[in-house]
């Protein structure tokens, strides 16, 4: 009855029988957002606002970019103001089927780049700055049931996550290009963002891995403390 009441303090509770269940567990959804922004102590969510990531590594050796690069202190602020279009709960197997709109992203980190992009040489380490907009994000969270050994329920488990990124327009400017030549580190940022979609096409990979593991820690965290019974009750 604790946990049932805790929960009911941030999420609406929905019943897996209800004929309206996708629409409900959207308003619960959404009724997380104004917590999501000073964090939600309880199960161990930090403030998302700014959202924190450690680290992201970028390694392409195929295509038009051949470049590693690696960001660390990564700072990114607009993800609370993510839109859930629409989410479809699947009780049956065990799968919840997302998609999601940000209208703005902007992004700040430390960054570390060696390799070439279009054939062109490029190196520098240093900060880092983007701005990504209108960024639609469907993503597929299946899920397995086990038993608690602690108290005998049944709870829910990440086992896999399918996310697909599609951004509308991105920019992204890098400080001490080339050992701080002026010249060279414009010319490059320039020519960046005028070639900003095959960038981002080249990064894609690495930013939906690093959503997924998001997605993945964020529903755990909830899955592990509430039992399928106090999310979904009959």
């Amino acid at each position: 009855m604790q946990n049932v009441l805790c929960l009911a303090s941030f999420l609406k509770i929905c019943h897996r029988n209800d004929p309206n269940l996708n629409e409900c567990v959207k308003r619960s959804v959404d009724s997380l957002k104004p917590y999501l922004k000073v964090g939600i102590p309880t199960l161990q969510i930090p403030s998302c606002e700014p959202l924190r990531v450690p680290h992201i590594e970028v390694s392409q050796a195929a295509g038009p970019i051949s470049i590693k690069s690696t960001y660390s202190d990564i700072e990114i602020q607009g993800g609370t103001n993510v839109i859930l279009k629409s989410i479809n709960v699947d009780v049956n197997n065990d799968r919840v089927g997302l998609k999601l709109f940000f209208p703005r992203l902007e992004m700040t980190a430390h960054y570390n780049m060696n390799g070439k992009i279009l054939l062109l040489s490029i190196t520098g380490n240093g900060l880092a700055r983007g701005n990504w907009t209108d960024i639609d994000v469907i993503a597929t969270i299946q899920s397995e049931r086990y038993q608690s050994q602690k108290t005998g329920e049944i709870h829910y488990r990440v086992t896999d996550i399918y996310v697909d990124l599609d951004v509308g327009y991105a920019s992204i400017h890098l400080d001490n290009l080339f050992n701080g030549d002026k010249i060279l580190s414009d010319a490059m940022n320039l020519f960046l963002n005028n070639n900003w979609d095959t960038v981002a096409a080249e990064m894609k990979p690495a930013l939906e891995q690093t959503i997924s593991e998001l997605f993945k820690t964020f529903s755990n965290k909830i899955y592990s403390k509430y039992s399928i019974d106090t999310l979904l009750p009959p």
